[in-house]
């Protein structure tokens, strides 16, 4: 199984989901786990980002992660942003 980390703004943003809610991101972050190319990976700018969708409340929801050290054999998930598609990207290339 995969070790887990967080960028500071993913842990910004997941601090302020609703208990409820955590649950579902909990369980989006399990099933990446199980099977880490789950998401789909990004090219150009994000090359190396992978991006997995869920539904939150009824909202679609993507939760952007990079394997490392390597995607082929990868020993940990880096959780870097959680949250709507709106500007999504844009704030992920920051």
């Amino acid at each position: 199984m995969l070790k887990v980390s967080a960028s500071p703004s993913f842990n910004r943003v997941a601090k302020k989901i609703h208990a409820r809610d955590k649950k579902i991101l909990d369980e989006a972050i399990k099933a990446i786990l199980q099977n880490p190319q789950l998401g789909d990976e990004k090219k150009g700018d994000l090359a190396g980002v992978f991006v997995y969708k869920f539904k939150l409340n009824g909202q679609e929801t993507l939760l952007a992660y990079e394997l490392q050290p390597h995607k082929s054999a990868p020993t940990e998930a880096l959780l870097l942003a959680v949250g709507p598609h709106e500007n999504f990207y844009a704030g992920l290339k920051r």
